[in-house]
């Protein structure tokens, strides 16, 4: 892409951040680690909030009673760690190391994936050298929830909505932690608010994508949840509000990835990005179906005072 010299003069300068926020000794606390426990504990405190929130349960079909206590809630968040952990580390290998690079192998990107897993294994595990996959965690989550829930006797949707209206929560911090980490950048552009970032070693001003994503899958899709939550009481109505947020975050990442400078090419302008999100449009279909055509019934959860 041709870039005249004004143009790169006139993009706004990477506020370059230290990816490490603290250095004790060997070990090393990076802003991606505390923006993963910041969302989680920021999640675990606004469900925990909601919960105590005795208009949020009043009629049916909960009648007083909320879907778990906030003590089964703070045991749910160390499965949830687990899920997104274990699942994002997973995903990661099967849809980036293995799919994405079976397609785009001798890019930069694969680094010899995903015969490398083979010659040496211990890469599969090597998150440390990142590699994390929204999707995957996602994955990772709805089955430890699943699990949880089944140990505990709860009813899996309406945990399920409350973990989905703070889920953004956790989306708005990773993605910050992604521009401080100056990975993940757009497409070339000589759009205004353009940057450049260092890592990407070409000098090319680019979109800020980790920052459009912060604001459209953290900011707004968290305002949509909550106006669907508080004003029209969608979790009524178990599953829907889990259903909006698979709809939302899968619109928005399509949406981004026109912007977002892919990771290795899959199927020419078509991203792994946005083929991922047509399972989440599906599973949306399927709790919408089943949310809209369940009749309400009290819920079978104790009342907590």
């Amino acid at each position: 892409m041709s870039l005249i010299p004004s143009a790169l003069e006139a993009v706004l300068r990477y506020p370059y951040i230290d990816p490490v926020a603290l250095q004790l000794g060997p070990l090393a606390v990076r802003w991606y680690g505390i923006a993963y426990i910041t969302g989680l504990l920021l999640g675990w405190w606004a469900i925990v909030w909601m919960l105590r929130e005795a208009s949020l349960w009043r009629g049916t079909p909960f009648n007083g009673r909320r879907p778990a206590s906030p003590e089964q809630i703070g045991d749910l968040v160390v499965w949830a760690t687990l899920g997104v952990v274990l699942g994002g580390r997973l995903g990661w290998v099967l849809f980036y190391g293995i799919a994405l690079c079976s397609v785009s192998q001798g890019t930069a990107y694969c680094h010899g994936l995903p015969m490398a897993f083979l010659t040496d294994p211990l890469r599969i595990v090597a998150a440390w050298d990142g590699g994390m996959s929204f999707h995957g965690g996602l994955f990772g989550v709805a089955l430890a929830l699943w699990l949880f829930c089944r140990r505990h006797k709860l009813e899996v949707l309406q945990v399920a909505d409350l973990a989905a209206v703070v889920a953004p929560i956790g989306l708005f911090f990773g993605r910050i932690a992604n521009f401080v980490n100056g990975e993940l950048w757009g497409k070339a552009t000589i759009v205004p608010w353009a940057m450049i970032f260092p890592r990407s070693g070409d000098g090319l001003p680019r979109h800020p994508s980790q920052l459009y994503e912060a604001g459209l899958e953290g900011l707004l899709l968290f305002a949509i949840l909550q106006i669907g939550l508080r004003v029209f009481r969608l979790h009524r109505r178990p599953g829907l509000l889990s259903a909006m947020f698979f709809v939302g975050y899968g619109l928005f990442r399509f949406f981004v990835e026109f912007f977002r400078e892919p990771d290795a090419p899959f199927l020419g302008w078509f991203s792994m990005g946005m083929a991922l999100s047509i399972p989440l449009w599906v599973a949306a279909a399927y709790l919408f179906l089943v949310s809209l055509s369940t009749p309400e019934r009290p819920s079978t959860q104790r009342k907590i005072r």
